[in-house]
């Protein structure tokens, strides 16, 4: 396994394994503390795993936590997904930034988003079964999210939007989130 910055958004990596496959399928190890220790992180900081099952079109996000934020680990474990990151720490060299990767079962690679960026994933088969490893318990109150069609992200999506859930249609712009951070 091997672990990429991702030039586009200051801290986050891409860990890419290398499956071996022979006619019985693949086997693959999908998490390594020792590479995650070599880019500086602390593989013992993640608390909570969580997985989504996704039909081709489904859109989920653009979604981060509020407060301290939350880091996480996310893989594609089946199927297919288009991936973004937007870093919204105003502190980051890469502020607003944004970066897409296809994340697929095929690779098994595993992205680290950090704590502040927003984040969001269309899925692109059907299904579509994603992991996430977080660093922090859950709490609904820190949920923030924002309009996954707002023209300031200009995120040209790979598919039509099939279904998104109702907190995510409902999500303000960017410009909003943004105002509300601030005050």
């Amino acid at each position: 396994m091997k672990a990429r910055e991702v030039p586009l958004i200051a801290g986050a990596y891409l860990f890419e394994p290398t499956p071996h496959a022979d006619e019985r399928g693949f086997f693959c190890r999908t998490f390594d503390a020792h590479v995650v220790r070599s880019v500086g992180l602390d593989p013992a900081a993640f608390v909570q795993d969580s997985v989504s099952r996704s039909v081709r079109g489904v859109l989920r996000g653009m979604h981060l936590r509020s407060g301290a934020g939350e880091a996480k680990l996310v893989r594609c474990s089946s199927g297919r997904i288009f991936d973004v990151v937007v870093d919204l720490r105003p502190d980051s060299p890469t502020y607003l930034g944004r970066a897409t990767f296809e994340l697929s079962g095929e690779t098994q690679a595993t992205l680290y988003v950090p704590a502040g960026c927003a984040h969001g994933f269309q899925s692109l088969t059907d299904p579509s079964d994603v992991s996430y490893r977080i660093d922090r318990p859950h709490d609904p109150a820190e949920d923030v999210t924002i309009a996954f069609d707002d023209p300031d992200l200009a995120i040209d999506w790979p598919l039509p939007v099939t279904s998104v859930s109702e907190r995510d249609r409902r999500a303000p712009s960017l410009a909003e989130v943004l105002k509300r951070r601030e005050g």
